[in-house]
Formats: structure tokens, sequence, C-alpha cells
């Protein structure tokens, strides 16, 4: 396969200590040259051209809020004879009764992470960091905050873009989570579910089309006589 680089998608790595140019790229056949039909960037291209094509809408907005874990520990072995994994947070509901010289508790208890705020929620400042390393490298961030489950599951929210840019960012987006995290001595996962009978990972997805400037989810109240009239008469004295 032949990778054309997007240029409209480059960024200086910030995680490397030597300058590193990351950069997005489209998938097309050696031989023919043609784009690869299963290229997930250009099967995303080709969908914004085609809703273009239909006339209903000229643009289609996506806005992920992807969810994560943060973890201190990771440990897994499966071999021909054994299996096991387990994970663990300081955060953890499960290590009220550990002896952490001192504990001093702060454990969201299962399914009541919702935004707790500092000390409960223990990773107020890293998720700070992945937010403004997101913005330096022009990824407008909304918000973030703890999510439900105990053990340090996280929510950083994007603003929308369209789909093909909207999936490229989503992609820096986890590499940036999970370089963040490790520059904090943790460990990031969006697996689903890493914990038993607490709330798993997700990542809701708000959608709106757009024709021009109208969105077509949403009508627009029309102006009833008496404010025109009323705000004609201000603009008047």
């Amino acid at each position: 396969m032949i990778l054309l680089p997007d240029a409209n998608t480059a960024y200086v790595d910030p995680f490397r200590a030597r300058k590193t140019l990351n950069v997005h790229c489209f998938v097309h056949d050696p031989i023919t040259g043609d784009p690869y039909t299963r290229d997930p960037r250009y099967v995303a291209k080709k969908a914004e051209a085609y809703l273009s094509s239909t006339g209903v809408a000229d643009r289609a907005f996506f806005g992920p809020e992807p969810e994560f874990f943060i973890f201190d520990d990771v440990r897994f072995s499966y071999t021909g004879h054994s299996s096991f994994h387990s994970v663990d947070s300081v955060e953890g509901v499960w290590n009220t009764g550990r002896d952490e010289q001192p504990n001093l508790g702060y454990k969201p208890r299962t399914k009541e992470g919702y935004f707790p705020v500092p000390p409960m929620d223990h990773y107020q400042d890293l998720r700070s960091e992945i937010a403004h390393t997101l913005i330096q490298l022009n990824i407008p961030v909304e918000l973030h905050h703890h999510e439900v489950a105990s053990g340090g599951q996280g929510e950083i929210g994007m603003r929308f873009d369209t789909l093909l840019a909207m999936a490229d960012k989503l992609v820096t987006f986890k590499y940036v989570v999970k370089n963040v995290g490790y520059a904090f001595n943790k460990s990031v996962t969006f697996m689903p579910k890493p914990l038993f009978e607490d709330n798993g990972s997700g990542m809701h997805t708000h959608q709106s089309l757009w024709k021009g400037d109208d969105p077509l989810f949403y009508s627009r109240p029309a102006t009833p006589a008496s404010a025109t009239s009323a705000a004609g008469i201000s603009a008047g004295c």
C-alpha cells in the first residue's frame, strides 16, 4: 500500500525528545494508484461527499465524549497453563482498607464517581494537563470531569467538527491521553469494561446536520409581530 500524507493533519509530537512530525495519511493502491476502498479516512471522505450530493445537508458535525480509566498498576499473564489479569488504582474503592502509610480515604464508591471535586477526584490535574496539550495541538476542549466508576474513570469532551476532521482528532486525542498519563506514571485505557460491577467506558457522540447556517435538527422560533414592533420602536429611539 501507498500512504499519501494529508498535510492538513500534521503536528509536532509534544512527547518525543527529538522533534518528530506526526501526520495522518490516505491509503492508496500501489498498482492502480486509486484510493484504497477500506481506508477509513477515505470512507469518511466519501460519506461527506455523498451527504452534500443528496442536497439534504451541507455538513454533518460530530462531538464525541470519550471515557477512559486511569490506573496505577496493570498486570496480566496468559500462558498455556494459566491466566490472570489485575488493575489497580489509588482511587479504587477496593483499596479503602489498604495500608498506604497513611490511607487518606477519598476513594469514590462503586457507581458514585460522577463529578466529585478534589481531593475525592484524584485526577483533576492530569486531565487538565491533557486538555492543555490538546488545545496546544489545535483540538478545542469544552469540558473534562470524573466519570461514574471508581478507580479513576474520566471523560474529556472536544468541540464538535466534521466527520473526517473529528475522526483525525479522536485518534490524536487517544494518543495524547495515553502519553500524558504515561508522563504522570499512569496507565490509561479506553477498554469498555475493565471493572466488574461498576460502570464501563463508552463514547456518547452528539450529531447534527446543517444546511448553510441552519441546523436541521432545530427549528428557529418565529419572531412574534409584537416583538418585531417593539424592536423597531426601540431602534428608532
